[in-house]
């Protein structure tokens, strides 16, 4: 089939576009405007495949999406351009509100011009499929019972508003225009080609380069962590088996407090041969606490167990297997992450890009 991935030079989207090129011998386009967070370094194990191909499109812009559609005349959609970035939406709302909202309407309205125009099987086949977060829901107080499908959101950053937004704008066009829609919420991603800005890279960055890893308050909040790997086939399973106009939360079964995350991570690079501490005795002398994130949720937790008895899927990776990996590939792959680093990946996007689609 042709599938159309957005934000697929993204962590979770890349991921989702190296497994269906990769292991499920899908066709796919690559929609993606390369922000800061996108990097096409993250997909050369598939760029140079007669099944990938690659768009620098902003999903705002619905004329050239619709061209696009067009041309490729996908079967599924799967939606996963996103800003993702907690602290940025609070330093910066307005992007999250553009790319979040504006951009998810956007490609609603060119999806359902396509979709519109299909013969009738193919329209029957088709799937859009919106992917996104359990910060939706709020936060749980420690003894509340995890997210499920039906729990109310409660959006606490401009972040989390934004992504409850598009989610209602795509059960809105599922309902109103019958667009035939599959919706899913997943718990926080982890593992290899993750940004370094967020929580896991950055420590395993900072640790490695001797300087501090700073803790939100307390580092007590708890979250549900996923490797991305696990996701990815997750996604697949809902875009292909989900039932029409359903949501499905995606969870790693793994709860952890920040601060035990962090000293996990100094506890496994403490076991590696050969690493230099500087003026330290253990890594975990390098943590440090810092003034608590504005609003910040206190927890997360998932209940997957819909996407489990309907669709067969559960997570392979335990957090301890899945960290383990992580730290490993992070170790393995140090020119990936300097480039991030320092700047060089956005440098050479050009010539990095695949089979391109005008």
């Amino acid at each position: 089939m042709n599938i159309l991935v957005t934000g697929g030079a993204g962590f979770i989207g890349s991921a989702v576009v190296r497994y269906l090129v990769g292991e499920v011998g899908q066709r796919v386009l690559n929609i993606d405007s390369l922000t800061y967070a996108g990097n096409l370094n993250s997909l050369g194990q598939v760029s140079a495949s007669a099944d990938y191909m690659f768009s620098q499109t902003d999903i705002r812009d619905t004329q050239a999406l619709s061209a696009i559609l067009e041309g490729f005349a996908p079967d599924r959609i799967m939606h996963l351009a996103a800003e993702s970035h907690v602290d940025r939406s609070i330093d910066g709302p307005a992007d999250f509100i553009q790319t979040n909202v504006v951009g998810t309407l956007s490609l609603l309205e060119a999806a359902r011009g396509y979709w519109n125009a299909m013969p009738r099987g193919r329209r029957q086949a088709f799937r859009f499929h919106h992917v996104s977060t359990d910060e939706v829901y709020g936060d749980l107080g420690p003894d509340d019972a995890l997210f499920t499908e039906a729990t109310p959101y409660q959006p606490s950053s401009p972040y989390s508003a934004s992504k409850a937004a598009s989610d209602h704008l795509v059960r809105a066009w599922h309902r109103t225009y019958g667009l035939p829609v599959v919706v899913s919420n997943c718990s926080n991603n982890y593992g290899p080609f993750q940004f370094p800005e967020k929580m896991i890279p950055h420590m395993i960055l900072n640790a490695l380069a001797g300087e501090p890893l700073p803790v939100y308050g307390d580092g007590l909040q708890i979250r549900d962590w996923l490797h991305v790997e696990d996701h990815a086939r997750a996604l697949w399973t809902v875009c292909e088996h989900g039932q029409v106009g359903r949501t499905y939360n995606v969870g790693g079964d793994s709860e952890r407090t920040n601060i035990a995350v962090i000293r996990a991570i100094c506890d496994a690079l403490q076991q590696v041969p050969d690493l230099a501490l500087d003026g330290f005795e253990h890594f975990s002398d390098l943590i440090t606490t810092v003034e608590d994130r504005p609003g910040h949720d206190r927890r997360y937790a998932i209940d997957n167990s819909r996407i489990q008895s309907e669709l067969g899927w559960s997570p392979r990776e335990t957090f301890e297997s899945g960290l383990e990996k992580t730290i490993r590939w992070y170790l393995d792959n140090r020119k990936w992450w300097e480039d991030v680093l320092s700047g060089e990946y956005r440098l050479s996007r050009i010539g990095k890009s695949g089979n391109a689609h005008a």
